[in-house]
């Protein structure tokens, strides 16, 4: 069992699933998308890539409609049933398959206990500052053995770089003695079991779960719950019924790679502020449309990451992954 595991996480770890066609493909294809506007590419609208609704000047007036092929304001009628709603969301899964083939969970971890340690101190951080920590932090304490009888001052000078690393410290800490104690020394494959853990939520337990051991989970973060919003799949704040809520409309072998997806959408077009909705491929499904910038060459200087030319968060990315690599702390 102990080789299985760590088996699956280093394949997770450094190898992403690719979709159709290679990942630098995809960023090609996906370019090529927002070159010639929100409605372009792989079925998500190809009529409308001429006109995209920014063109008539009535997106405003359309935030909560779709665009549609035609490019000009969808006029009101119907509500859109539950069905309508189910058939978008899997079609908008669909598209992001494609426009990214190479998501992936953008931590960089080797094993289930390196995953854990990363999620837990990825609160209220960026997965790149996580990423530029953690080297130096699984160096001077590789095993759950060696992290619960850390110093305690010595760790938080470590981790003091992620933020608010007096409470990550104890929480690190006290997981590690639970690992050691409770479970051999080894990170539990249960959902009951993780979340039993020290500084442990149903969202750290999912990440680890969908990416070290291979159990299917959707991972409910800022971006993925901001979006779902948006496109109108939940209208529930609580993460835990957002999660239930999303489960009913996709098949579980799809949950993870959908929560990748998802996430990479929001990190790099959908941002939080301002979303590039002018660069965005799958527009005309978006019920948003229109809230952020819909005018096409302000919208493609909003992409982040190897959407727009940058590096990534982590520092030793997927081989697939088309982007350059983050660069170490202090690099640069």
């Amino acid at each position: 069992m102990k080789r299985s595991v760590t088996e699956t996480a280093k394949k997770t770890a450094a190898k992403p699933a690719t979709g159709t066609g290679t990942a630098k493909k995809a960023v090609k294809k996906a370019a090529k998308k927002v070159a010639t506007g929100p409605a372009t590419g792989t079925g998500a609208g190809k009529k409308a890539a001429d006109k995209p609704a920014a063109r008539t000047g009535a997106a405003k007036k359309t935030a909560t409609e779709p665009a549609t092929a035609t490019g000009t304001a969808k006029k009101p009628g119907k509500p859109e049933s539950h069905l309508a709603m189910v058939r978008r969301a899997r079609r908008i899964n669909r598209e992001l398959a494609e426009i990214y083939p190479y998501a992936h969970p953008e931590l960089d971890f080797r094993n289930p206990f390196e995953l854990l340690v990363a999620t837990v101190l990825s609160a209220q951080t960026t997965d790149l500052r996580v990423n530029q920590t953690t080297p130096a932090l699984f160096a001077a304490y590789p095993t759950p053995e060696d992290m619960a009888a850390a110093v305690p001052e010595e760790l938080e000078a470590i981790i003091r770089p992620t933020g608010f690393f007096r409470a990550k410290a104890r929480s690190l800490m006290g997981l590690s003695a639970s690992l050691r104690d409770d479970f051999g020394g080894e990170v539990p494959g249960r959902l009951a079991d993780l979340v039993t853990l020290p500084g442990v939520g149903r969202k750290t337990a999912n990440v680890v779960l969908g990416n070290a051991f291979g159990v299917p989970g959707i991972t409910v973060d800022t971006h993925f719950g901001r979006l779902v919003r948006r496109w109108k799949w939940t209208e529930q704040e609580d993460p835990e019924k957002v999660e239930a809520e999303v489960a009913e409309i996709f098949p579980k072998s799809e949950w993870t790679m959908l929560s990748h997806r998802v996430v990479f959408h929001g990190r790099r077009i959908c941002h939080s502020r301002k979303p590039a909705c002018g660069a965005c491929p799958i527009a005309p499904l978006c019920p948003a449309y229109g809230e952020g910038e819909t005018d096409p060459e302000k919208a493609r200087k909003l992409l982040k990451y190897e959407m727009g030319g940058y590096p990534g968060q982590r520092l030793s990315p997927p081989p697939d992954y088309p982007g350059r690599p983050a660069p170490p702390l202090g690099a640069g």
